[in-house]
């Protein structure tokens, strides 16, 4: 089992301080990894920092916003100071929308594509420059399935449309910097209990189980594990691939 190990590896977990990205970060720390924490948010206490110390491996916060080019460059640069090297990039930083398409406004659609598509795209880039200088390196950028399909009865035109760029993004981030030996993969979550959710209402809660063939959200803890995997020698020839991971959603 020694290729799932994450023993010595360097993680960049982009928001890292709950929901999914903080899934992802313990999972990659019980895997072996340090990890280096970005959120545009201070987190309320040291808690999830604590937890991956008991795990005996370190740990740095770094508070950024990844729509500006300049902090990501310098979340880059303090893991490198403090670590030596990026070897996994974990894209999990994100935002919604739920604004029907005839009201959507300019200002909606590039919130939701600076975050997602655009602020990804400057995560990858600048850990990408790190990692063709070491040779090697893996990207988890954490996609959707409404990059997929489109979510039933719900109004999220921004949203689905830059995760569908995320995962050309993907594709097109392993075929370029595959002879460097970076990987690049993206996981498409379904509907995941987080606190990205918590603001539904009962009736898109039960919406979500009902159209889910597993009938339940899923769980963040759930997606950790698959992170794991494909930042992993155990994915060693998986790259440009987008794993759906949704109860089933998609099958309908």
């Amino acid at each position: 089992m020694d290729c799932f190990s994450l023993a010595g590896k360097t993680a960049v977990v982009t928001g890292g301080i709950s929901g999914i990205g903080r899934a992802i970060a313990l999972a990659m720390a019980e895997a072996g990894a340090d990890i280096v924490l970005v959120d545009r948010r201070e987190p309320d206490n040291n808690s999830l920092a604590d937890c991956i110390g008991s795990l005996g491996r370190k740990t740095l916060f770094v508070q950024a916003d990844v729509t500006k080019e300049a902090d990501v460059s310098g979340f880059i640069e303090k893991a490198v100071a403090r670590f030596g090297r990026v070897d996994i990039m974990v894209n999990s930083a994100g935002v919604g929308n739920r604004t029907p398409i005839e009201k959507l406004t300019e200002a909606e659609w590039d919130g939701v594509m600076n975050t997602n598509l655009k602020g990804l795209f400057w995560c990858c880039q600048k850990a990408g420059l790190q990692m063709i200088a070491q040779q090697s390196g893996s990207i988890v950028n954490i996609a959707s399935m409404s990059g997929l399909v489109v979510n039933k009865t719900r109004t999220n035109s921004a949203y689905c449309s830059s995760k569908a760029g995320v995962i050309m993004l993907t594709k097109n981030l392993a075929m370029e910097w595959a002879k460097h030996n970076i990987r690049v993969n993206a996981i498409a979550p379904g509907y995941i209990q987080t606190p990205f959710n918590c603001t539904w209402d009962d009736a898109m809660c039960k919406l979500a189980v009902e159209t889910t063939p597993m009938k339940r959200l899923g769980q963040p803890e759930e997606i950790g594990p698959l992170a794991v995997f494909l930042a992993s020698q155990g994915a060693s020839f998986i790259t440009g691939q987008t794993i759906v991971i949704d109860g089933g959603y998609t099958c309908w």
